[in-house]
């Protein structure tokens, strides 16, 4: 299985998304991380080799691919459309991060225009999900009105996200009374991927 983490804009959760999906997806089966993007973030992370999976860099992706069950690619923020076509192409899913704020909503669903062409297969996830908001409600409203494909859980906004990758671990790993919280989200995460895949 591919899994490729597609976002039109930074800052939206991709490659905290990339790493803890590939997290759970390693206590299933062999998974491989493929960073693509050109700030290298996944690798960066991983630079101490902490994590539980094997990380690379694209270019070295040919070796390693064909040694792994599941691989989910950390892409380059704003594809352009061949990009997206390739992604389309090559991947099971394409998983869309997004904060529920006006912007990043706006850049998504401006990346979805451009997805339907492909006839990918693409769920959005929420991330960076504030308590006790009311954006979240609405953002599922507006996309729920456009027919857009969800995932049921949504990925709270948590400073244990912002320290993990400093540590070099998944959030389950760094020391946080709420890092279990964060976990079990993107363990939610994964089940709702291996059920509809």
């Amino acid at each position: 299985m591919i899994i490729s983490i597609v976002g039109y804009k930074g800052g939206v959760g991709k490659t905290t998304t990339a790493i803890h999906l590939a997290g759970y997806l390693q206590t299933k089966v062999p998974t491989l991380l493929v960073d693509s993007d050109k700030n290298r973030s996944a690798l960066v992370w991983n630079r101490e080799e902490k994590l539980p999976f094997k990380t690379v860099a694209i270019a070295a992706a040919g070796k390693w691919l064909g040694q792994y069950q599941n691989s989910v690619f950390d892409t380059a923020a704003r594809p352009s459309p061949d990009e997206l076509q390739d992604l389309a192409d090559a991947s099971d899913l394409l998983l869309l991060p997004t904060p529920p704020k006006g912007l990043d909503l706006d850049a998504l669903i401006k990346m979805i225009d451009l997805l339907k062409e492909t006839k990918a297969k693409f769920k959005i996830l929420f991330t960076q999900v504030p308590p006790r908001s009311s954006a979240i409600k609405d953002a599922r409203r507006t996309l729920e009105e456009l027919k857009l494909p969800m995932f049921k859980t949504e990925i709270p906004k948590l400073v244990a996200f912002e320290k993990a990758p400093l540590a070099g671990v998944l959030i389950k790993d760094y020391p946080n009374r709420y890092s279990d919280r964060g976990w079990k989200a993107y363990q939610a995460v994964g089940r709702e991927i291996l059920k509809d895949i």
